[in-house]
């Protein structure tokens, strides 16, 4: 088997979860992972360390570098690729390149958290390392809990001098697959919006209270969420999801008093993602009080579409490779205004991610390895 789908698997054992992979931000798993692939990058001549996000960084070389970089966090019953892919080809780049002069540096991190799953905000290892983090106590206990020291969160962010940000992760979706081509290099990561909303019932006698004196909160969810879908069909390229729900107080025989949902909100183009957005705020205002309910709407996190750095991509794609959006979120989007940034994305077999059967071709893997060195090289030429 290819020695990077190996090591992929192999880190796919160290879970919150037995028989599933389930690794959030700063859980106990993370450590073996750390442990596993921090002794891969030592033997590789790498200066390793966990800064204090939580983040796997080693480097080699001097300020000028090129960074590989991906996320070690997954969502829950996890596939064994997301992120971790391209954590490990970064790795495996750091041993071929072991051992022989170079005029251009490398580093390579490991975010420890990109999902968003712990504490509902994405990004938190890369929003770290480019000074955006606004952390809140809950992650600085998180982070205290983990035996790391918040205070040296400033210290977290990345030297000066890096000329490039690689990222390689598979696509998570079908196109790739569609059209049977292996790889793909992303030109932008489309904008998103995630926003929770808390309907505001009132919990009651599932037997003793009349239908019409209800206040029902998962009945007015509902019905909102059915908009959600409707909006997020409303045009190519848009899509609106309700993907977690908390009911309160969730038994057979209450009527639900308290429905918190998430509402995840993606497009190309920000000003259409801002107005669906707009709607469906002012969709729950509107349903909420017709069933007598109130309504609180939180916004969680915003990111506009991010263009990765053209020269950059050019670079990579330079054997004429197949081009691409990407509509899932990524580190990139967050290092890309900082550092030059480019992705790779791998083909997702039947486009599957985000679950145990997510795959990937062996084939596809040692190719994607065999342009991430060469685009290694053809940096360092410019060096010259």
């Amino acid at each position: 088997m290819n020695e990077a789908i190996r090591l992929c698997r192999e880190l796919a054992e160290f879970s919150e979860e037995a028989g599933k992979t389930t690794r959030t931000f700063l859980s106990a798993p993370m450590k073996d992972v750390h442990r596993l692939l921090g002794d891969r990058l030592r033997a590789a001549g790498m200066k390793v360390w966990i800064d204090a996000i939580g983040n796997l960084r080693a480097v080699r070389g001097d300020a000028r570098r090129l960074i590989v970089a991906s996320h070690l966090d997954t969502v829950p019953d996890a596939g064994a690729f997301d992120g971790v892919l391209g954590v490990v080809l970064g790795v495996l780049m750091a041993e071929a390149l072991a051992g022989q002069p170079h005029k251009l540096g490398l580093e390579v991190i490991g975010f420890s958290e990109e999902e968003g799953v712990r504490f509902g905000v994405p990004f938190l290892g890369s929003r770290a390392v480019v000074g955006t983090l606004q952390p809140t106590s809950a992650m600085l206990q998180a982070i205290r809990h983990f035996g790391l020291d918040p205070a040296q969160l400033p210290e977290v962010r990345l030297a000066p001098g890096a000329i490039g940000y690689l990222e390689f992760h598979i696509e998570q979706g079908p196109v790739l697959d569609s059209l049977d081509l292996p790889l793909a290099v992303v030109d932008s990561i489309v904008g998103q919006t995630r926003m929770e909303m808390l309907f505001l019932g009132t919990a009651n006698h599932a037997g003793t209270t009349p239908m019409l004196a209800r206040k029902d909160a998962l009945a007015c969810a509902a019905e909102w969420i059915l908009e959600v879908e409707k909006e997020g069909r409303s045009q190519s390229g848009l899509v609106a999801t309700v993907g977690q729900i908390e009911n309160t107080p969730n038994a057979s025989n209450a009527i639900p008093g308290q429905v918190r949902v998430s509402l995840d909100v993606r497009d190309a183009c920000d000003q259409v993602r801002e107005a669906a957005v707009e709607k469906l705020i002012a969709g729950a205002y509107r349903i909420a009080p017709t069933r007598g309910l109130a309504v609180n709407v939180s916004r969680r996190a915003t990111q506009s579409t991010v263009r990765m750095d053209p020269a950059l991509s050019d670079v990579l794609a330079s054997s004429g490779m197949h081009r691409m959006s990407s509509g899932a979120g990524h580190d990139a989007m967050i290092v890309a205004p900082h550092v030059p940034a480019t992705m790779l994305f791998v083909r997702s077999p039947g486009g599957v991610s985000h679950s145990p059967k997510e795959s990937v071709h062996e084939a596809d893997v040692e190719a994607a390895f065999g342009v991430g060195l060469q685009f290694f090289k053809d940096l360092e030429k410019q060096l010259v």
